[in-house]
């Protein structure tokens, strides 16, 4: 894509996202009005609340009485944030899946720049919908997404349509400073209310007011650093780019919660091997190998175990991946129901600069002789793997489906352990 002339950065924004994952948890309560913060009758403030809230004039940061007060059949609960920055952590895995340039805006919005990625469709309309199809059947939650050449267009884009919109930016300057013309200055990334009041003094009201204000009189009322950003913007210029994650990733997990409590070690297990394919995809697309792999399991009383391996030799490969979550899985027991399944590597770097060895293990593959998988297999097993994501990128996540059966545990030559040791 030639970025100077396309839309080619997304801004997703997850619509009320605290309390959709409320009324996602307790279906008794979709339809109506859920507010998230503080009690009534206690000193605080609302942090979000439901669209049907919003109806009754309840917004963020306003005093939890006053929302009792305008919304008195409201359901208000407490935040649970341990919950949404689960479901927020498996989300923001779906974005990477499509591009690794993603740079998470907060708990429940982000930036993609699709620019640079082979494989993705050329068009970003296409690209947004199939983003917003994953996130609803993966964790029954909507997005709003917004496409545009710029990230202070692509926000303010996100935001015009909720819930479950999806917006495109203009590209020609002009239709640009149309479509923002009619606006409030509120719109503009960071025009507060205090600076509002500032250019209300001066009758600058809309978009367009500033628009035809010269750039020396705004830094005149703002000063040079504001008056120079807010002429910019009004202009729909932004020159910032989204600042992806650090290069070199510690790790990478996917996990997946399910709706009900899971009492299916074969639902358990399938689970497992999608996330397994997830991050060896994400793997990939961030040219890193993974010299260790681990696999968690949360239960119903949010008990936590997980249990991890090394990979030796290091790979990015779908085969080695699917392998170790195999072994892992075969160190568990499933005697209770299951909340969340994950599976995640670490211990990561780029092909070329793998740590100098130490004592060595066993490989994680050999064939009878003991030597390693032979490099032609393992450049066939590659294009196997490149191939795949290609399809999946096309025809989604499902189009696909590997055979896989995790080795009994006597078959299993590794060294298990987690923090209480090998799991018995």
């Amino acid at each position: 894509m030639n970025t100077a002339a396309s839309n080619h950065i997304l801004h997703l924004d997850l619509d009320a996202f605290f309390a959709s994952v409320e009324q996602l948890d307790h279906p008794e309560w979709r339809g109506r009005p859920v507010i998230v913060g503080a009690a009534p009758d206690q000193r605080g403030v609302v942090s979000t609340c439901s669209y049907e809230a919003r109806r009754y004039g309840v917004h963020s940061a306003m005093p939890s009485r006053t929302a009792f007060r305008l919304c008195p059949h409201g359901i208000f609960v407490p935040g649970r944030y341990e919950r949404y920055a689960e479901l927020s952590d498996q989300i923001m895995g779906i974005l990477r899946t499509f591009t690794p340039c993603v740079q998470a805006a907060s708990i429940d919005e982000a930036f993609l720049d699709i620019s640079q990625v082979h494989g993705l469709s050329e068009d970003p309309v296409a690209t947004a919908r199939k983003l917003k199809e994953q996130i609803k059947e993966a964790t029954g939650l909507t997005a709003s997404v917004g496409i545009a050449s710029n990230m202070f267009l692509a926000k303010l884009a996100s935001d015009l349509h909720k819930p479950d919109g999806l917006t495109v930016m203009p590209l020609d300057p002009l239709e640009v400073q149309a479509f923002l013309a009619p606006l409030p200055v509120s719109k503009i990334w960071g025009v507060g209310p205090k600076t509002a009041r500032v250019l209300a003094k001066y009758s600058l009201r809309r978009i367009g007011d500033l628009q035809k204000t010269s750039v020396e009189a705004l830094k005149r009322m703002l000063g040079k650093v504001a008056g120079e950003h807010i002429k910019a913007l009004a202009h729909g210029l932004d020159n910032r780019v989204v600042q992806a994650e650090e290069q070199q990733e510690k790790s990478i997990s996917h996990e997946e919660t399910f709706p009900v409590d899971c009492r299916n070690p074969e639902q358990v297990r399938m689970a497992l091997r999608r996330l397994a394919e997830a991050v060896g995809q994400r793997l990939r697309l961030a040219g890193l190998l993974a010299g260790t792999a681990t696999v968690k399991l949360r239960y119903q009383d949010f008990r936590t175990v997980s249990r991890q391996m090394p990979i030796r030799p290091r790979s990015q490969a779908d085969r080695v991946l699917l392998h170790c979550a195999g072994v892992l899985w075969s160190q568990f027991s499933l005697k209770e129901p299951v909340r969340l399944v994950g599976f995640g590597v670490s211990s990561l770097c780029a092909p070329g600069q793998e740590p100098a060895p130490g004592p060595q293990q066993l490989l994680l593959f050999a064939d009878e002789a003991g030597a390693a998988i032979p490099a032609r297999e393992q450049r066939r097993n590659a294009c196997l793997d490149q191939a795949v994501d290609r399809l999946r990128q096309q025809l989604g996540t499902d189009a696909l489906r590997r055979g896989w059966w995790p080795p009994a545990k006597e078959q299993c030559g590794h060294d298990v352990a987690g923090p209480e040791g090998p799991q018995k």
